[in-house]
């Protein structure tokens, strides 16, 4: 009896994926559950499991090859004890050569070396995508540092080290001037003279690498909102003392009680609702010659992860507390770097909150996400000298800004949507009566 391994439901609005990585070759037993293949959508990475146990007899669609719901992947045959279901043959291993005897060489200190970092690297956990990516770069993968909480290292760990965010891979196999003995001493070498070598013309690299389909999707759906939105941008900036004395003062009380930092995001969900509920339009998204008026706040809150930016959706975070808020931000930034995060999670979304000041940026142009027609960029906190109380000061400033769709939002409502999101930030205490 074969069993079949079918592309299932994406998710809300998702209908193609494309094959990420086999966890299984042909030949190999799986055991109901064990997973089979990754796939990767728009949004997240998906595993696809056995539904039954038994050989992976076949699969019909490679890494790299896209695929729609409902697509066969592979099949699954049943499989006696002991035994094991050859594969095709068309696509059967080649007959190794019998033992042959080799004299034994002494071998240096840098071979041994190498052989056992090979041996370390072939015991660790590598997605076949991982492996084919690092070969072709020759990445030592004893020097790349896995991102998945199982230990597993994926094709995103291998191009983040690639980045330079990981220890620079390779070494000279042995020091200059010292030489290996056949038991694996060094010798000082007799002295060379010194070799002058001339300039070469630097070769000029290039490097072609598939987009994933994450990137894909970032791409389409920014272009698709420069060219379907009237987007303008308004900015401001707002003091934010009151804030930082606050978090100051209440810090270690939250943290102890809540067990997680109180940070600025959550002043900024709630001052973002505040002003939602006076500025309703930027709530909305036009269907046809539709408005649609929200009244429910699922605040999306941009996150970076390795594959590119993703933007899970706080549900209902009228209802959400300080702590609550800061403890879903965390939670999400955690899936976003391990690959863990749901399409529920980012599903849907009312209005967005990015902050590109957690990675030093001073001014930024957010782009809109549709449908909808509002987000708020956060930026870097910086001192600067401004003009306080009839005097020059030097306080915490931020400048933030505001990019909507003008098919929905006049000017002088996006202009004092901005301007209520900085009272508020600027006084925190009248979020005890806004909300």
């Amino acid at each position: 009896m074969s069993t079949k391994i079918v592309v299932p439901e994406l998710g809300e609005s998702v209908v193609e994926a494309t094959v990420g990585s086999w966890r299984k070759q042909e030949g190999d037993r799986v055991s109901t559950g064990d997973v089979i293949v990754e796939l990767e959508t728009e949004k997240v990475d998906l595993e696809v499991g056995a539904e039954h146990g038994g050989v992976l007899s076949r699969i019909e669609r490679q890494e790299g090859e896209n695929v729609q719901i409902g697509d066969l992947l592979g099949v699954i045959e049943d499989a006696p004890a002991g035994e094991a279901v050859a594969p095709p043959a068309d696509r059967a291993p080649q007959a190794k050569p019998g033992p042959r005897v080799v004299k034994e060489e002494p071998r240096s200190i840098a071979a041994e070396a190498a052989e056992t970092r090979e041996e370390t690297s072939s015991k660790r956990l590598v997605t076949p995508l991982a492996k084919r990516v690092a070969e072709e770069h020759g990445v030592d993968l004893s020097q790349v540092r896995p991102s998945d909480a199982g230990g597993r290292i994926r094709q995103r760990d291998v191009e983040s080290y690639l980045e330079g965010k990981g220890p620079e891979s390779g070494a000279p196999a042995a020091r200059q001037g010292e030489r290996e003995t056949g038991r694996g001493e060094l010798k000082q070498a007799p002295e060379r003279p010194a070799v002058v070598e001339l300039p070469q013309e630097r070769e000029r690299l290039e490097e072609r690498v598939r987009m994933s389909r994450r990137r894909l999707t970032i791409a389409r759906r920014l272009v698709e909102a420069q060219h379907t939105a009237a987007m303008l941008t308004t900015f401001n900036e707002i003091d934010m003392t009151a804030v930082m004395a606050l978090r100051a003062r209440w810090k270690e009380t939250f943290k102890q009680r809540y067990g997680v930092g109180l940070g600025i995001a959550s002043f900024f969900v709630k001052a973002s609702i505040a002003a939602l509920r006076q500025f309703p339009r930027l709530n909305a998204e036009i269907q046809g010659t539709d408005m649609v008026l929200k009244h429910y706040y699922d605040i999306g809150v941009a996150v970076g992860a390795p594959g590119g930016l993703v933007v899970p959706v706080l549900r209902d975070a009228d209802r959400m507390g300080f702590a609550e808020i800061e403890k879903s931000i965390k939670e999400f930034a955690r899936k976003a770097s391990a690959g863990e995060l749901t399409l529920e999670e980012l599903r849907g979304g009312t209005f967005t909150i990015s902050n590109g000041g957690v990675y030093g940026s001073m001014l930024s142009t957010p782009i809109l996400n549709p449908p909808q027609v509002g987000i708020l960029g956060l930026h870097k906190i910086e001192n600067r000298a401004v003009p306080f109380e009839g005097q020059v000061q030097i306080r915490p400033m931020m400048y933030v800004a505001l990019s909507y769709d003008h098919r929905m939002v006049d000017g002088m409502e996006a202009v004092q949507f901005l301007v209520r999101i900085k009272e508020t930030i600027e006084d925190p205490a009248s979020l005890l009566f806004a909300l």
